[in-house]
């Protein structure tokens, strides 16, 4: 086995990425503190080609140094734009057509591996601050909350793992319902 070169890849120039047909989502960042995860998020949205992110409050936002560490050019990629609040940035996307759902641990939340897309609708996803989680006016306007299944002790992941989880898992969803 060998590794593949960069030209094997098959990497999208920024032109082509801003061009290409997006996947109908948008990651929605509520009082996220560390510039790292930040940046770790805006890779991901790269990854999976992401309609973009919506950065709240307090989340810092590029151009950074400590951001750009890991989002590795991502910033330049990735459609961003900035809301003074979440419930803002929620009433927007509301307006514009999403459904908007919390990731979060809460009353009635639906297991991610029992949530299912509705098809040919935009899908916004707010995650929340590294400590105290979605907020709870924000958890009072969305349509509904997703929840990752967990065993351990902890019952707590980083912020940018629960990304990296949730936008996998809806990913492969949505791309199974486009390919019916």
């Amino acid at each position: 086995m060998r590794k593949l070169s960069m030209d094997e890849l098959g990497r999208k120039t920024v032109e082509q990425f801003k061009a290409a047909d997006k996947t109908p989502l948008v990651l929605v960042l509520d009082n996220v503190r560390s510039m790292h995860n930040v940046g770790s998020v805006f890779r991901t949205a790269d990854g999976f080609l992401l309609q973009g992110i919506v950065l709240c409050g307090y989340t810092p936002v590029p151009p950074h140094r400590d951001i750009q560490k890991t989002a590795l050019g991502a910033t330049e990629t990735v459609e961003w734009q900035y809301f003074p609040t979440t419930t803002e940035a929620v009433t927007a996307l509301q307006e514009a057509g999403y459904t908007v759902m919390a990731i979060e641990q809460a009353e009635q939340s639906i297991m991610l591996d029992a949530f299912t897309p509705e098809a040919g609708k935009p899908l916004a996803l707010v995650f929340g601050n590294e400590v105290s989680g979605v907020d709870g006016e924000v958890m009072k306007m969305v349509s509904g909350c997703i929840e990752i299944p967990q065993s351990g002790v902890k019952h707590s992941l980083n912020i940018s793992v629960s990304t990296g989880i949730v936008v996998w898992d809806i990913f492969v969803k949505l791309k199974k319902e486009k390919a019916l």
